[in-house]
């Protein structure tokens, strides 16, 4: 489990000038709550946090492939996640798939978007552009039972929904390929602003 190390900089979002997008791993087991998780700093409450985002994963094996990509080491929590997985799909887990971890008990809810505070941490004014091109955008999760999280507890995966969609396909959906917007309906444990951007896009009303 990585936690913020609060930094302040020009680049960052929050209008105090803090941002909490390094994150660095913590040592012991970490609690997890429904609001997220305890010991985290989260500047910019407006579009962070809550408890659709509560937690934050990302890859192990995308993180490898962007220190190829950049010539650069890419240490856990460097994408600002929280969770650094391992052998875990993260683009390919399906939205509402549930994750037992430690004690606690994860749902996946949508992928991240980023943001110019991102692409600021790491000095590539270029990021984001290249973030939405590789389309392995990491997952955010909900907490259905809290818990604590150490930083070798397996992830295992309790339940897969059957509509299939993927973290990979909401990010291209929104970003890159909006023929697939129609699929983000039949996906009811995605947070509903973005089901109702879906809406909108295509024309269609919502539910009554």
């Amino acid at each position: 489990m990585n936690l913020a190390v609060i930094t302040e900089a020009e680049w960052a979002g929050d209008a105090s000038g803090r941002s909490g997008i390094d994150k660095r791993p913590a040592a012991g087991r970490v609690p997890v709550r429904v609001d997220g998780v305890v010991g985290d700093f989260i500047a910019e409450r407006a579009v962070h946090g809550g408890p659709d985002q509560a937690v934050y994963a990302y890859g192990v094996e995308d993180a490898e492939w962007w220190a190829a990509e950049l010539d650069r080491a890419v240490p856990p929590g460097r994408f600002g996640e929280n969770l650094s997985t391992l052998g875990v799909d993260v683009t390919g887990a399906v939205i509402g798939e549930e994750w037992a971890v430690g004690s606690a008990l994860l749902q996946v809810t949508k992928p991240r978007t980023p943001c110019r505070t991102f692409a600021g941490f790491w000095g590539v004014p270029d990021l984001i552009k290249r973030f939405g091109a590789r389309a392995a955008p990491g997952a955010y999760l909900r907490v259905l039972r809290e818990g604590e999280v150490g930083a070798d507890d397996p992830v295992e995966v309790r339940e897969r929904p059957a509509h299939g969609v993927t973290v990979g396909e909401v990010f291209r959906a929104l970003h890159r390929e909006p023929e697939l917007l129609p699929r983000l309906l039949d996906a009811p444990d995605l947070p509903e602003s973005i089901r109702e951007k879906a809406r909108r896009r295509l024309g269609v009303a919502g539910p009554r």
